[in-house]
């Protein structure tokens, strides 16, 4: 299947969710949801940007000028208008964007605000309106083949950056540097950009799950934590591993084996129509077992794709059952202020057989 025709499936399949949801008109205005149905990204920051979707009709996208271009050559869509600046899309929006005032109206409730929700109201003026946003994760939930291709591009990376960060560190050196040469490296690479800010924590900081780096340097006896991604073809990767800096303790040493064993337990259990609580419970169960069960203090993981977070979570009560083609993270943790912190973070895709880690950074533990 070409990529022009991935791109149209997913379109036919939306519009298949809006008949079945009485949806006759939808708005897609989150960079991220038209790159999906499209393969056209951009951030359109203060201006207007939006898919809309016409039951019946081909799709109309309506961009700035200065996009216009772009989205011409990188969907295979027919109606795309552009504005000029000191023009808006507003004219546009009425010229094009036809349909009854009586039926509901389609958007991302989570991504437009209560202030663009009041302005496309007074343009289309729509009667009433509808989120869209379940349909849209309905679809991104489970990935195609060009999907995880990119992912498996993705989490190669990452594994390299832990590699690269890993050569960085020396006794004394900052957070932050380490993590500068990580970004650097990468960058040399091709790499244009990170899922998120890269984290790299040492000593006690490693036992805040959401540390922010500094300027703290690395201690012989430290753990150092490293929490990072990358983006490739707008997909991202989310890995985390964690080392020793010279001699530690027995206890942390301990800490360091249970995340491993608790992530192996998490891991082994993957299969379609699991309940996703029980891929929580099987590394909670282990690391409440060897009496570190209140320093375990988040899910196990969450969905990964466009968004470094999206669906599924994966905690200890969801009900919702794992589907051939969902990809997600499994990175349990173990934090003690005094100690430091563990966590192991792999990427998984769920095959009809069983998981698939696309990450593949040894997680055996590493003394410097």
């Amino acid at each position: 299947m070409s990529q022009s025709q991935v791109y149209e499936n997913r379109l036919n399949r939306f519009y298949q969710w809006m008949d079945k949801n009485d949806l006759s008109v939808a708005l897609i205005s989150s960079p991220t949801n038209v790159y999906y149905l499209t393969g056209f990204y951009s951030n359109p920051h203060e201006r207007f940007m939006g898919l809309f979707l016409i039951s019946g009709q081909e799709p109309i996208l309506i961009t700035p000028e200065l996009d216009k271009e772009e989205a011409n050559r990188k969907t295979s869509l027919n109606n795309i208008f552009g504005y000029a600046d000191h023009e808006g899309p507003v004219q546009l929006i009425k010229k094009y964007i036809l349909f009854k005032q009586d039926q509901p109206f389609g958007f991302e409730e989570g991504y437009v605000s209560f202030k663009k929700a009041l302005w496309l109201k007074e343009i289309l003026q729509f009667q009433q309106s509808v989120d869209i946003e379940k349909g849209l994760m309905g679809l991104r939930i489970t990935k195609d083949e060009l999907e995880l291709n990119s992912l498996k591009e993705a989490a190669y990376w990452a594994d390299k950056a832990i590699e690269f960060g890993i050569e960085a560190i020396q006794v004394g050196k900052s957070e932050l540097e380490i993590i500068a040469e990580i970004e650097y490296r990468l960058k040399k690479e091709g790499i244009e950009k990170m899922s998120f800010d890269t984290m790299v924590l040492t000593g006690e900081k490693s036992a805040l799950p959401h540390g922010k780096p500094g300027q703290e340097r690395i201690k012989n006896g430290d753990f150092v934590l490293f929490d990072l991604g990358v983006v490739f073809n707008g997909y991202c990767s989310d890995i985390s591993r964690t080392v020793a800096v010279g001699q530690i303790s027995e206890k942390q040493k301990e800490m360091y084996h249970i995340v491993k064993q608790a992530q192996q337990l998490a891991i082994d259990v993957v299969k379609p129509d699991l309940a996703i609580k029980e891929v929580d419970l099987a590394a909670r169960r282990k690391i409440t077992e060897m009496g570190f069960g209140p320093y375990f203090i988040h899910r196990i993981g969450h969905g990964l794709g466009l968004d470094i977070h999206e669906l599924p979570s994966m905690h200890e009560k969801n009900e919702e059952l794992l589907k051939e083609g969902m990809v997600f993270t499994i990175e349990p943790g173990i934090y003690v202020a005094e100690l430091g912190g563990v966590r192991i973070e792999d990427d998984i895709y769920v095959t009809k057989e069983g998981p698939l880690v696309l990450t593949s950074f040894t997680k055996e533990l590493i003394q410097l």
